[in-house]
């Protein structure tokens, strides 16, 4: 990559979690690829208590950094060091991404094509067994003069970086790295490496349009940029449709990774993109329903449902297909080791099938009591549920750090989202005025509890009850 300039940089913080944690130091080595350019290093004040542990690392002091610069009054620099230059760094992933919050705390976006020496050195010395920098170091003999200050290890990740690039090999690595694994040549006739560059690493929503701006694909991603790039380096069937018919993306930042779910789920079903398969499906016709027989037993069943003949079942779940709704309950049937008979997977009388290869655990000969039997059973509807018993709003991330994104569920449905200022967030007045109204459906349910399952940390406030 001659005549490509790279901004080495490393930093010592306060912790490990962006989100949290402050930086004490920036050093920033400016570097063609075979000789430093420049270089630039400053202490900063993190505004906040540096653990004891971290001044036993670094040796950075609570004194040190009393009178150093704040992060605002550095951030002027560190933008026109790294402009229109590859930002480099050891685990890129740790530097540039504390870079990005504090840049992020300023309202401004901070993005630069990078690099990580950690996954170069893999490539280009392959089978060591710690890639950390201090094995890197002591493998290829680099000098050192102050380890974990941030000019000495961005120095010494300089070093490295010299002798990997000498290689025309790990030079075409680093390139193929740079470029996300793009080619250019697998880029439609529209597109060129630049613009791939230029979209956001944020999360939202993506739209493929054809040369007309029809919609060809919609998806989501918590990093747009990388998703796109994705598309465009696959080999597959779907990948070669969007290279050869895309003439431009659009996009919808969202800052809630379940607001981004839920708007691809209904844009696909609005648009009915070409390429797009899964969540094209309006029509959820088959239930699996519950029912209790004569000796107290819960039993699954799945049915097909009509507006006239709803309101004769216990509904727990609705599906498109058939298959689908005999697929869910065979899966819950195998996990909380229901009878086949109670789930109507098997006909008959007497004992099922699976309770002679001891599978089941006897409801069906009265082997099992219905309390102990139904007490799975109910794990069991938990599981399958696509109904809520509550309302409720969800809160998560917004696009801006003065905001927040907001989610109703009520009367056991996905009612819509919307945006509100973050000293807003605790006025259930104006959670629901931030709504705005979109279909649900037993897929938008699926997605919301998926959502909830996976993150237990998520702020949910009861609609007219208390936060979760």
């Amino acid at each position: 990559m001659k005549g490509k300039r790279y901004a080495i940089v490393d930093l010592e913080t306060t912790g490990g979690r962006a989100t949290r944690d402050k930086i004490t130091e920036i050093a920033i080595v400016l570097h063609d690829g075979e000789q430093i350019l420049d270089t630039y290093e400053t202490l900063v004040n993190p505004e906040t208590y540096i653990p004891y542990g971290i001044t036993q690392l670094t040796g950075i002091t609570q004194e040190m950094v009393q009178n150093a610069p704040k992060f605002y009054e550095v951030a002027k620099k560190v933008v026109e060091m790294t402009q229109g230059a590859i930002f480099v760094a050891h685990n890129v992933r740790f530097d540039y991404g504390f870079l990005r919050e504090e840049f992020g705390r300023l309202g401004y976006s901070f993005s630069r094509r990078n690099l990580c020496t950690v996954r170069l050195s893999r490539k280009a010395f392959p089978g060591l067994s710690s890639y950390s920098l201090d094995s890197l170091i002591r493998y290829m003999g680099i000098e050192v003069s102050a380890r974990h200050r941030a000019m000495g290890d961005a120095i010494a990740t300089a070093e490295l970086f010299r002798r990997i690039m000498t290689s025309q090999e790990n030079e075409e690595t680093a390139i193929d790295m740079v470029n996300l694994g793009l080619k250019e040549s697998r880029l439609p006739k529209t597109f060129n490496l630049e613009k791939v560059h230029q979209l956001p690493e944020a999360c939202g929503v993506y739209y493929f349009h054809d040369a007309e701006g029809n919609v060809l694909y919609v998806g989501k991603s918590i990093n747009i940029k990388k998703r796109i790039a994705e598309h465009f380096a696959d080999q597959t069937r779907k990948a070669a449709r969007l290279q050869e018919h895309t003439h431009d993306i659009t996009y919808e930042l969202t800052g809630s990774e379940l607001v981004a779910l839920l708007l691809e789920s209904y844009e696909i079903k609005r648009l009915r993109p070409p390429v797009n398969r899964a969540q094209r499906r309006q029509s959820f016709p088959y239930a699996i329903h519950r029912f209790y027989d004569e000796a107290g037993y819960l039993h699954f069943e799945v049915v097909k449902v009509t507006a006239k003949n709803r309101n004769q079942y216990q509904i727990v779940s609705e599906h498109p297909k058939i298959g689908n709704a005999r697929s869910r309950l065979e899966t819950i049937f195998r996990e909380y080791e229901l009878c086949a008979r109670f789930c109507s997977l098997q006909s008959g009388t007497g004992a099922c099938f699976h309770y002679h290869i001891k599978q089941c655990h006897g409801a069906c000969v009265g082997h099992e009591s219905h309390e102990s039997y139904n007490e799975r059973a109910e794990q069991a509807t938990e599981s399958l549920s696509t109904v809520f018993d509550h309302g409720f709003f969800i809160l998560d991330y917004g696009r801006q750090r003065d905001e927040r994104a907001v989610v109703l569920v009520e009367d056991g449905q996905y009612i819509g989202f919307g945006y509100i200022d973050i000293d807003d967030a605790n006025n259930s007045d104006a959670l629901r005025d931030a709504i705005k109204n979109y279909p649900g459906n037993p897929e938008t349910n699926r997605i919301i509890q998926r959502f909830l399952s996976q993150n237990n940390k998520v702020k949910v406030v009861k609609v007219g009850g208390n936060k979760r």
